[in-house]
């Protein structure tokens, strides 16, 4: 199928990560450049020494890094990358071919080679609104998220250009283990096209009038705080209360981006941040927004794959401390030995953990913030930080079982997916949608 694009598309391009493989395979369906050179069909480039080779059915050539295939008619042409992998460390990962508009751009960056993708801004959001939930969507949810999604990408690269060589993401010696994770760890290219940034999981995804229609009704529109273009973020399920932006990421504190209760009955919630009332409040099913199992509702925001997962409001997971020490170890490299307990020590304002001390047979020590948290304790990731850890004891006192409970699915800052998707279905439109996830912000339309 041929991919859409937008009418009069800006031609400024972002650029964004799409696969990282010692082999990258692709397919150019009409006419590609580089300079004089023409192209188009099968390829593959590997690096073979310190030399990429690019090979076809006709031969093969070495060619430089930061090699780009520019397409000559950018409405008619689309690429085919072979073989991606989504959903990366997660525990929906797998792999599929993708179709993209663009510049297709290979870089070597040492331990891999990247696919990078160049397009216009309202052509990406196409696919990434249509990516990170369902095309099928109700409209008023597609705009809203068309206008995070230009917003987050728009700050993010204008993010990267106040970046300084001295910037710290992570904090590590003998009694800590403390990073966050966001796109600055990306130095060449603007984003990445999963779940580390947003989904862009090619235009193919983008089939349905309504996101086109979502697309071209908010043009331009971007969120703004104080006159400058929000970070806006988003997750799939808050779990009730909204987190910091500052308990998740850098200590950077962005007033749009706090602690919001996910319902139009409830006004008020305990502090969360306190451990008697966050277990109180993770054990019960409280009437908020994304407390819904509505089949319909899910199915229109959620991808087929994000639909195997049920549980995502309130969740339980359990291990044996023999289990738990060997998962730890292989997923964040610390040996505690045997883990004996897990202590929380610092909650965000949604309840979710920003650090913890684990305390093993050979080494106690704190980790944090909240994706370290989680890649942690599972082999892909945990749902969420917002969880209390119950542990079931011998007759000795000596632990045989721990047990996560847990509410929300992903970090939980800014607009939470399942909850805006009922607040559409109850008639709120995107601008109200926007309002109660990003308050104090403004809707304003930029040029360009």
């Amino acid at each position: 199928m041929n991919c859409p694009v937008t009418n009069n598309s800006p031609k400024e391009n972002f650029s964004i990560g799409i696969l990282f493989a010692p082999i990258i395979s692709f397919r150019l369906n009409g006419i590609y450049r580089n300079n004089e050179q023409i192209f188009s069909g099968e390829y593959s480039i590997s690096k073979e020494g310190n030399n990429l080779i690019l090979y076809s059915s006709s031969g093969s050539q070495i060619i430089p890094n930061n090699f780009t295939f520019i397409p000559e008619d950018y409405d008619s042409s689309d690429f085919d990358l072979l073989n991606v992998i989504i959903g990366i460390n997660f525990h929906w990962q797998r792999t599929e071919n993708q179709k993209f508009k663009g510049t297709l751009k290979i870089i070597d960056e040492e331990k891999h080679l990247t696919a990078v993708n160049l397009l216009p801004l309202e052509d990406y959001l196409l696919s990434v609104i249509s990516s990170e939930m369902s095309a099928t969507s109700s409209l008023e949810l597609l705009k809203a998220h068309a206008v995070i999604s230009r917003s987050w990408l728009i700050a993010q690269k204008l993010k990267n250009k106040t970046l300084t060589t001295d910037y710290q993401s992570c904090i590590q010696d003998k009694h800590r283990y403390i990073r966050w994770y966001d796109r600055e760890d990306h130095a060449n290219f603007d984003v990445c096209a999963d779940d580390h940034c947003q989904r862009y999981q090619g235009c193919s995804k983008a089939y349905t009038t309504a996101v086109r229609q979502a697309i071209e009704a908010t043009r331009g529109e971007v969120l703004t705080y104080e006159g400058k273009i929000c970070d806006a973020r988003f997750s799939k399920c808050c779990g009730g209360v909204s987190e910091r932006f500052d308990n998740t990421w850098e200590p950077v504190n962005h007033p749009y981006l706090t602690k919001i209760i996910d319902s139009d009955t409830l006004t008020t919630v305990p502090n969360l941040s306190q451990e008697e009332e966050a277990k109180k409040w993770i054990l019960s099913s409280p009437d908020v927004f994304c407390n819904t199992q509505d089949k319909e509702i899910l199915s229109n925001v959620l991808n087929d794959y994000d639909q195997e997962t049920r549980d995502f409001f309130r969740w339980q997971v359990s291990y044996t401390p023999t289990e738990l020490s060997a998962l730890v170890l292989s997923r964040i490299g610390i040996d505690f030995g045997l883990i004996q307990s897990i202590e929380p020590l610092q909650r965000g304002v949604s309840g979710r953990i920003i650090q913890l001390r684990i305390n093993g047979t050979k080494k106690s020590m704190v980790i944090g913030k909240e994706l370290v948290i989680r890649k942690a304790f599972s082999k892909s990731h945990l749902y969420s930080s917002a969880f209390i850890v119950e542990t079931e004891k011998d007759t000795s006192g000596i632990p045989i079982r721990f047990t996560f409970k847990g509410a929300g699915w992903g970090h939980g800052v800014g607009l939470c997916q399942i909850g805006a998707a009922v607040m559409s279905a109850k008639g709120y439109g995107y601008q109200e949608i926007l309002s109660h996830y990003f308050p104090g912000t403004k809707l304003e339309t930029i040029e360009n």
